[in-house]
């Protein structure tokens, strides 16, 4: 095990990733390998005082909630890494699913830049397109950065929530926020 005793495995062949945080400022970071991350040029250190705990979540929730793909989408993502360069006609027949369906999956997963998409000259004439995986380790970073992007949005939506709850218990006499607040904080 690294110096950081709080590091967890990520999965088969996957990097570790870690909580640190600077003991001269309030920046909190999450360290995907082993690198040793600075601030202030001093080492951080990891976090391991924390009492909530968090629940490890399934893979396809991920995908579903940061990407926006159903079990569906990642079907037919994972048909296409492990098929391409295939039409949307063949990865329907190979799921059995509607061909309207793996299309609307296909185009987001172009758009999520996950595959892409080349049109091919058919031999009878016509063109059909043909989508195949982006390189693996592209993808890799395209996802992963996605993640990071998307858990920083989350991080910051936090950060307003503990900000806004600090205004109000301030402006409550430090008793709970009413309701009110709450309702509030949903809205935005």
């Amino acid at each position: 095990m690294s110096e950081h005793d709080d590091a967890r495995t990520l999965g088969p062949g996957a990097s570790r990733s870690s909580i640190v945080e600077c003991s001269s400022c309030d920046t909190i970071a999450l360290v995907i390998g082993d690198d040793a991350v600075s601030c202030h040029g001093a080492p951080m250190e990891p976090v391991d005082d924390v009492d909530i705990s968090v629940s490890t979540p399934e893979l396809k929730e991920v995908l579903l909630q940061v990407f926006g793909l159903p079990k569906a989408g990642i079907d037919v993502c994972l048909c296409v890494v492990g098929e391409g360069p295939v039409s949307a006609r063949d990865v329907a027949a190979t799921l059995d699913y509607d061909r309207s369906t793996v299309t609307r999956y296909l185009h987001t997963l172009v758009d999520l830049e996950l595959v892409d998409r080349a049109e091919l000259n058919r031999e009878g004439g016509g063109i059909v397109n043909a989508y195949h995986a982006v390189d693996l380790d592209r993808m890799r970073r395209e996802t992963l950065v996605g993640f990071l992007r998307w858990a920083g949005e989350a991080a910051s939506g936090i950060q307003e929530a503990n900000r806004q709850k600090r205004v109000a218990l301030a402006a409550n006499g430090d008793r709970d926020p009413p309701e009110v607040f709450w309702e509030t904080l949903e809205k935005e």
